[in-house]
């Protein structure tokens, strides 16, 4: 990768390292569920990448308005998406307030599909609101399609990588030398050259267990084993998985992320 396509002082916050349960789940009291560990408390996953022109979301996870209000982070200008399943998607009201403060729609990225699962989702954001509705009771989104062609935001250059989640084609993302592949089960032949020279990968592993639609561990650190980045950060993250436990068995440069975790995007060579 040879684009200037980060800025040095531009960093990704893993918002949410957990699945779609989030991580203590509802009704268990399994040894994870009831840790008092904070970094197995898992809401779910989501990112939110910081340039030097602004703040943008990979993702609308369920928990976001509690997400970025415990990192502190007053302002989201736009938002990239994986995919239009719940857990990533299912916070999106939560950018009202932004549309609000810059007086202006919130662009949300990501592919026709995912663009119709939102308007169905969030039908009243979509359509003319009431005479009487006062302002910044309905949010202000501009959908922008996206395909595998790199794109321009924030002074960062977004390389969309083709995934497969179980059957449904969904996006990764790489910015610099920096990549986020989420939700994903198998990395199509052509993918694999945007995983090549990565300082960092963020890639989803559910369990240690095989799973129809999400890399379990065993199969995230063949994948690490074949493209070699310097660390490694494994998310979407099942309550099967203790922080310290796992971790202990992971090889060199491989970890589990956990909730709040910070990672510098270094600009490309």
């Amino acid at each position: 990768m040879t684009d200037s396509a980060a800025a040095p002082s531009s960093q990704v916050i893993l918002l949410g390292t957990g699945t779609s349960t989030g991580v203590p789940m509802v009704g268990c009291r399994c040894p994870v569920c009831l840790s008092e560990d904070p970094r197995n408390h898992r809401s779910r996953t989501g990112v939110l990448v910081q340039s030097g022109q602004g703040n943008f979301l990979i993702d609308t996870p369920p928990e976001l308005r509690l997400q970025l209000i415990r990192e502190k982070i007053p302002l989201v200008e736009a938002a990239l998406f994986t995919h239009e399943h719940a857990d990533h998607t299912f916070g999106l009201d939560d950018l009202r307030l932004f549309g609000y403060y810059l007086d202006r729609p919130i662009p949300l990225y990501c592919e026709t599909r995912v663009q119709s699962r939102l308007r169905q989702a969030f039908d009243y954001a979509f359509t003319e609101p009431p005479a009487w509705l006062h302002a910044g009771a309905t949010p202000r989104f501009e959908l922008r399609t996206i395909d595998e062609s790199p794109f321009e935001l924030m002074g960062l250059t977004i390389h969309p990588i083709r995934l497969l989640h179980g059957r449904l084609p969904i996006f990764g993302f790489r910015i610099g030398n920096w990549a986020f592949c989420t939700d994903v089960s198998e990395i199509p032949v052509e993918s694999w050259p945007l995983l090549e020279g990565l300082d960092t990968l963020v890639i989803g592993a559910l369990r240690d267990k095989p799973h129809p639609t999400h890399f379990s561990i065993g199969q995230a650190l063949e994948v690490v084993e074949r493209v070699r980045p310097r660390q490694t950060y494994l998310t979407h993250l099942s309550h099967l998985l203790d922080y310290q436990t796992t971790n202990a068995r992971l090889p060199a440069g491989v970890e589990l992320a956990y909730d709040g975790l910070r990672i510098p995007l270094a600009p490309s060579a």
